[in-house]
């Protein structure tokens, strides 16, 4: 027999003061030391007006791993009626781990030290938030565990930090003294991306005090079989196909700044809305029961304010044309924190008490890997 699952818990942690834009380059540095030319034009589209860092404000270096992150996020969750030892489930993500192996969930045990308990890491990018969620409420619902933790962490600062850049503008310095910059792929994502962990508890019982998030259904889809990767890192086209980083010797890997997050933005802008909201929602609503009257709350994570009005008239087009005053984001105080964005947005909401018991909200969460989407149905008990 499948039970029902609620959130019970959400728990979040961005790491430091936040980092306002006249401050971020000073905190990642300047690569070739000159001002980045795409960051203003950047920043004015995103809308972004601070972030966090995992970048020790006094050294300039990284202050905590992606694991420790997810640790404290984890940590905000317990208390005297549930504490770690009482962890069934663990299920943490990230698009960029530590390291390429362990996973990035048995780090993540490591650091906290509870007893043994199941273990599972999703990978992806945006998505792997939602994916580790899914996962977590599946063992619930299916009576494996009785509670269950899903986390999603980033540390984007650890591959945007102007040293990891030293090497390729070394080796192209001439023609960077005619073009001063790095490709606008890989500098774009600098200032569109920053850190932050957040999770969930996931129980089979509500809360008997306060209000618990009942998960109703969660969804997710892929269009790889119709585009090709647009965010990458590890990895570069060559001769339109994607290159792995192991076909690479160590010095293209410097040389090319290989392991940086770059981004199609031309595939992004045109594509973005019309494969993970439209012709995602289209499929969605074939079997689920959709309509605005029916949706108090929107989170939407999206990575740029530019995308706001393309998702409003994405919405309009298959007729769930969801009023504006129903959104709830945190994007231009909280940054861009991929895979944690999720549960950031939601820890906001569900702990701001301004929630009510019978209100429903739809989570949106697209990912530009290679074109994927998730949504996902609340409601407030």
């Amino acid at each position: 027999m499948v039970k029902t699952v609620y959130i019970n818990r959400v728990s979040a942690y961005l790491p430091h003061e936040p980092v306002d834009n006249e401050l971020m380059e000073l905190r990642l540095g300047l690569v070739g030391d000159k001002p980045s030319r795409a960051r203003k034009l950047v920043l004015r589209s995103n809308g972004i007006k601070q972030r966090y860092y995992a970048i020790d404000p006094e050294t300039g270096l990284p202050s905590m791993s992606n694991a420790q992150l997810s640790a404290h996020a984890i940590r905000g969750l317990c208390d005297d009626n549930f504490v770690l030892d009482d962890i069934d489930c663990l299920v943490a993500s990230s698009s960029q781990p530590d390291q390429v192996m362990p996973n990035h969930a048995v780090m993540v045990h490591g650091e906290l030290g509870n007893p043994p308990c199941e273990v599972v890491a999703t990978a992806g990018i945006c998505l792997c938030g939602i994916t580790a969620l899914k996962y977590a409420w599946m063992s619930v619902a299916l009576g494996e565990s009785q509670n269950a933790i899903a986390c999603g962490s980033e540390v984007a600062s650890n591959l945007m930090r102007a040293s990891n850049f030293t090497a390729e503008y070394d080796s192209r310095l001439e023609q960077l003294e005619k073009r001063p910059e790095i490709a606008f792929e890989k500098d774009f994502l600098r200032w569109m991306l920053s850190d932050g962990a957040g999770a969930v508890l996931l129980q089979n019982q509500p809360n008997t005090r306060g209000l618990s998030l009942r998960i109703d259904w969660i969804d997710i889809l892929s269009f790889a079989d119709q585009m090709p990767a647009c965010m990458y890192a590890g990895a570069d086209y060559v001769d339109d196909e994607l290159v792995g980083w192991s076909r690479f010797s160590a010095e293209q890997r410097d040389q090319q700044s290989l392991m940086a997050v770059k981004q199609n933005v031309k595939l992004l802008n045109d594509n973005i809305v019309k494969y993970t909201v439209v012709e995602a929602l289209k499929k969605i609503m074939a079997k689920r029961s959709l309509s605005v009257d029916a949706i108090e709350y929107f989170l939407p994570h999206y990575s740029s304010e530019f995308f706001r009005k393309p998702l409003e008239q994405g919405l309009a087009e298959v007729n769930l044309a969801i009023p504006q005053e129903c959104w709830f984001t945190n994007l231009t105080s909280k940054g861009n924190t991929g895979s944690a964005s999720i549960f950031i947005i939601l820890e906001e909401l569900f702990n701001a008490q301004r929630l009510a018991v019978g209100e429903r909200i739809l989570c949106y969460i697209p990912e530009s890997g290679r074109f994927s989407s998730a949504f996902m149905h609340l409601t407030v008990v």
